[in-house]
Parts: C-alpha cells; structure tokens; sequence
C-alpha cells in the first residue's frame, strides 16, 4: 500500500474554493438586518453551500455516473449563487469588494468543475 495516493475532498479545488465562498458569504448575510436575511440571506447561503455540499455528496458516492450527478447539480447552484449575488449587490447588501470576489470566486468554479468531471471520467470504470 505505500506509495498510493488517495484522493481526498480537502484535495478537490471546486470543493476548496466553494467551501471558503460559502463560509465568506455566511459571515457577510449574518451581520444583515432581519428582512435581508429573511428574504434574500437564507436564499443565498443556501445556494452557495450546495456548491461544496452537492461537490461532497458527489465526492461520496461509489459510482462514476452517481459522482458527476453531484458535480453537475453544482453547476445550478453556481448560476443561482450568481443570480442572488447581483441582487445583493443592486440592492445594496454587498459592498463593491465582496460583490467582486464572490463574481470571481463564483467565477472560477465552473472550470473547476469541468476539471473534476474529466478527473473522475478518466480514472473510474463505473
């Protein structure tokens, strides 16, 4: 067994990424007045904790097809995450900086999810 290299989650850029967005996002809605948060705040956590949620899912599934099922629902939560990111930011919730680095953290992960999908099409046979 020595010298075999297991892939883990934390390994995973797509999950790495989304993981820290959802944790930099969550800190941000928390400190947003009741109506924000009730309204446009539980919607956005939600969308940006399935990335990494639907990326672990995925990750734990036993199956090639099953794997990229997860990944895939990722994409969803990506574009809603986009969407609940530009109506934060014409309303008001988010200043010009943390609007810009969810975009470009938001942004990248659909490369990297691409990157997955060919990682886990390449190396399993089921």
């Amino acid at each position: 067994m020595e010298g075999i290299n297991y892939l883990k989650l934390n390994n995973i850029s797509a999950y790495r990424i989304s993981f820290n967005l959802s944790n930099y996002v969550w800190k941000i809605v928390i400190g947003w007045n009741y109506f924000e948060k009730d309204t446009v705040g539980k919607q956005f956590v939600r969308a940006v904790d399935s990335i990494s949620a639907n990326i672990a899912e995925g990750f734990g599934r036993y199956g090639k097809k099953d794997k990229i099922k997860f990944y895939r629902y990722s994409y969803g939560s990506i574009k809603e995450s986009l969407d609940w990111n530009e109506k934060s930011r014409v309303r008001n919730l988010l200043s010009d900086r943390e609007y810009n680095f969810i975009f470009c953290e938001l942004d990248k992960l659909p490369k990297e999810l691409n990157s997955l999908i060919k990682f886990t099409n390449s190396r399993l046979t089921i």
